[in-house]
């Protein structure tokens, strides 16, 4: 069978659709790499190594770990939104003249910008990026009420509030959304209480992965394995272009870890850390994944638990649950090497999505 043919199957055609729209967003992000790099290094883009907990507390353990990783760039996370942002209206805007020019249908079938599978997500990754780049800056330079620079953890869950609101009315009433499916059990309608669910949802999504987000590669691996994770989901709802999408993610982020794994080149910064959580918990609400994400990124709810129960236990019992935290910092103080918490935690995760993708294919309820 010849080379044109295979590519008129249906089947085949997705599946180089979503390959290649992932491979198309590893190459863009790791062309941009030196460009973003020279900036960040040139003007000294710089990580400051805190020494103040969230609760206003002298930190014990982190600041004296990670003292060696004060002065590296930040901000790396502009590396994958922007590589998507690059693609995905190159393959709607330009991608049709080339292949119009080569005369390979294939190449026009990579536009997967849509109002109903890719806007939403688009438009908060980006939105999430730049109050991250934001934050990000002030923190570098210094900026703000926040001591060391940046803004208060209040002032960032409110414009992610703000962020989380508008998706949820888009899916409330442009899209007529207002069910959860529980895997194999089925679809239930909650009505107006879908858009504080959503709301949750996303702030869980982008906080915690904020709170992940403190050891070379550790955040990025999971989020690879969490966007590879929800493009094979897509892909069997037939929601094709928010498979490219996902898949998009991954590959950037794939080109991301090449410079992000131990020791790090960059690292993702708030730009990327809330832009990606943020995002992800979006793409979870548009599959009606609700219940498969928290068993994808179940390390999520490690990470934030931690964090709950170290506060919680410090404010009303006056002592410490753990070393310190998120979890991954209370390993770190117990000893652990840094790339052997990072690789451990990619492996949990990588079951954890693995169990995911089956529940979520087997147990698929209604999508639109």
């Amino acid at each position: 069978m010849e080379i044109s043919r295979i590519q008129e199957i249906p089947a085949v055609a997705n599946i180089l659709k979503v390959i290649m729209t992932g491979f198309l967003a590893f190459v863009i992000a790791f062309a941009i790499t030196p460009i973003l790099t020279h900036f960040l290094y040139k003007y000294k883009i710089g990580i400051k190594i805190k020494k103040n907990s969230v609760d206003g507390e002298k930190l014990t353990y982190v600041n004296k770990l990670h003292k060696d990783k004060s002065g590296t760039p930040t901000m790396g996370g502009i590396l994958i939104w922007f590589s998507v942002l690059i693609l995905i209206f190159s393959s709607h805007y330009l991608f049709g003249y080339v292949a119009k020019w080569l005369d390979v249908n294939m190449i026009a079938r990579l536009d997967f910008l849509s109002r109903a599978q890719t806007w939403l997500p688009l438009f908060v990754l980006v939105s999430a990026g730049l109050l991250g780049l934001l934050d990000d800056w002030m923190s570098v330079r210094e900026i703000g009420t926040n001591k060391g620079g940046g803004m208060r953890f209040a002032m960032r869950f409110w414009w992610l509030f703000v962020i989380a609101g508008v998706g949820a009315w888009w899916f409330y009433y442009k899209l007529g959304w207002d069910f959860i499916h529980v895997p194999a059990v089925g679809d239930f309608g909650i009505g107006l209480w879908y858009i504080p669910v959503f709301i949750f949802i996303i702030l869980f999504s982008a906080i915690s992965s904020n709170e992940t987000d403190g050891l070379d590669g550790l955040n990025g691996g999971i989020l690879l394995f969490a966007f590879s994770a929800f493009s094979v989901i897509a892909f069997f709802q037939n929601k094709m272009d928010l498979s490219a999408f996902s898949a998009a993610v991954a590959g950037a982020l794939l080109a991301f870890l090449w410079f992000n794994i131990y020791p790090a080149r960059f690292f993702m910064g708030d730009t990327g850390a809330m832009a990606l959580g943020t995002t992800l918990g979006v793409i979870a609400m548009l599959t009606n994944s609700v219940l498969t994400l928290f068993i994808i990124v179940f390390i999520y709810i490690l990470e934030s638990g931690s964090v709950v129960i170290q506060l919680f236990s410090k404010k009303f019992f006056k002592r410490k649950v753990f070393l310190a935290a998120p979890l991954h910092h209370h390993f770190e103080a117990k000893g652990w090497p840094e790339p052997k918490i990072t690789m451990r935690a990619w492996i949990f995760t990588a079951v954890t999505a693995i169990m995911g993708v089956i529940i979520g294919i087997l147990g698929a309820g209604k999508f639109k």
